[in-house]
């Protein structure tokens, strides 16, 4: 009898997921795993560490090399792009990147995990020499080169999300001038509330780097090479510009056969399936369902596709699957120099996209008791508490300070998936030890300010 053939479409962590959950659960399978790109799978979210010195080495920052998946009997080939899907046929098209050839494959499923592309500014001088994207092992690699290289004085980063603070911070390090801009007002805005961005703000000030916001990048300017970045308001010294301005789905190839948004986004159901029989859709580009939101969003996360992997193949092999996929929260942290943040669920920025009310709690107060110095381990704590004003069910929420408390954030977390409401955070059972906290918890306290008690002040 012949096996279940299933095809895997993209290499980073949706496909890597799937892979392993098809190996773990099913025998008989014949998986292949197909990935465009030549390097198998670059993990970009540990750019920032390779470029600060702080891996083993570029090709170890993966998920997982080939022969990890090939030893659990699957397939995985690098510079193979699958360019069409033949519903009727249930065969996608490989092009093999090497050799120039193209070959149809059949499927009996197939997992799209096409991930997205970073956007390149369509703006004047957008394709001069050291104009750089921050994505992938390539990119990786040259702008490892361009910080080390003494030529290189002046850097401007493009964006100040995520990406681009990684870049600032790292170029920072490296001893170069940076200048960060971003059309929106603050850095950081469309993750934390406007209290902990001038937390950051202050902070990326006070390490040299230039925050420039509100701006409209307009040219990159130079004859062959970039000399400076032109914006509304003002030109910019630059011999590199980083560009880390957002992202879109990858996801041309699948026009007109894939059911897309106006956006570009993969169109899936309840269930994670596409509008072709057999063929299911994860990862960045494909709106995820937020529970906080109850509806769906862009949320990039390598913790939401591995979550949505899962889901797909637990039932992959039922003709309706006996629930629906029940959503994420979506959280993330970062480091910015001396200060460590995460964040769950929605804030002022991704609510109001969402048309979801919501009320902000902002909370500062020291680490320990109050009298245990600062210089002996009690630095300042912040949160962010975001809630429904009427029912005060908590929607998202983020921590801050200098100390890592972001494990506080997996609390969070859990209590926007559970639906825990302020009063239920106001009186968790937390510990207590003066050696790493107060007699209150901090998200007891911060819970306990958002409902308007009294400070706690021993």
């Amino acid at each position: 009898m012949s096996k279940t053939k299933i095809i895997v479409v993209g290499a980073s962590h949706g496909g890597h997921q799937s892979v392993l959950e098809l190996t773990r659960k099913y025998k008989d399978l014949d998986i292949k795993l197909f990935e465009a790109g030549d390097f198998i799978s670059f993990m970009s979210c540990g750019m920032e560490l390779y470029l600060e010195n702080s891996v083993t080495d570029v090709n170890d920052v993966r998920n997982f090399k080939p022969e990890d998946l090939e030893k659990r009997g699957a397939e995985v080939y690098a510079n193979h792009e699958v360019t069409k899907i033949d519903a009727d046929k249930k065969q996608v098209a490989v092009k093999d990147l090497k050799s120039g050839e193209t070959q149809n494959y059949d499927y009996d499923k197939l997992i799209l995990s096409s991930g997205v592309t970073p956007n390149d500014l369509p703006v004047p001088g957008h394709d001069l020499e050291n104009v750089y994207l921050m994505r992938g092992k390539d990119w990786a690699e040259k702008i490892k080169a361009k910080l080390t290289d003494p030529a290189v004085k002046n850097i401007t980063v493009i964006g100040a999300g995520y990406i681009g603070i990684e870049a600032a911070e790292a170029s920072t390090k490296a001893g170069k001038h940076v200048t960060l801009i971003d059309m929106i007002d603050r850095p950081l805005g469309n993750y934390l509330d406007a209290d902990l961005t001038d937390v950051i703000a202050k902070e990326l000030a006070d390490k040299g780097v230039d925050v420039v916001t509100g701006a409209k990048i307009e040219s990159y300017e130079g004859a062959g090479k970039v000399t400076a970045v032109k914006t509304s308001d003002a030109e910019y010294p630059s011999d590199l510009v980083i560009q880390a301005a957002g992202v879109k789905p990858n996801t041309e190839w699948l026009k007109g056969t894939v059911d897309l948004d106006a956006r570009g986004w993969i169109e899936t159901d309840e269930y994670l399936r596409t509008n072709l029989p057999d063929v299911y859709a994860m990862g960045d580009a494909v709106l995820a369902y937020s529970i906080p939101a109850q509806t769906k969003m862009p949320i990039a996360l390598a913790t939401v596709v591995r979550r949505e992997a899962r889901y797909v193949v637990e039932h992959i092999f039922e003709n309706t699957p006996s629930v629906p996929f029940q959503g994420v929260v979506g959280s993330s942290a970062l480091s910015v120099f001396d200060y460590h943040f995460a964040s769950s669920g929605l804030n002022t920025t991704t609510a109001k996209k969402a048309g979801v009310t919501i009320k902000t709690s902002f909370y500062k107060d020291t680490l320990r008791p109050a009298y245990v110095p600062a210089e002996k381990g009690n630095p300042d704590v912040y949160v962010g508490l975001d809630f429904d004003p009427q029912t005060h069910k908590i929607l998202g929420g983020a921590v801050l300070s200098t100390y890592d408390i972001t494990a506080q954030g997996n609390v969070i977390a859990l209590a926007v998936q559970q639906g825990l409401r302020l009063e239920d955070l106001a009186q968790a059972d937390f510990f207590f030890q003066p050696g790493f906290d107060r007699q209150w918890s901090l998200l007891n306290l911060a819970a306990q300010h958002a409902l308007g008690e009294p400070e706690f002040t021993k």
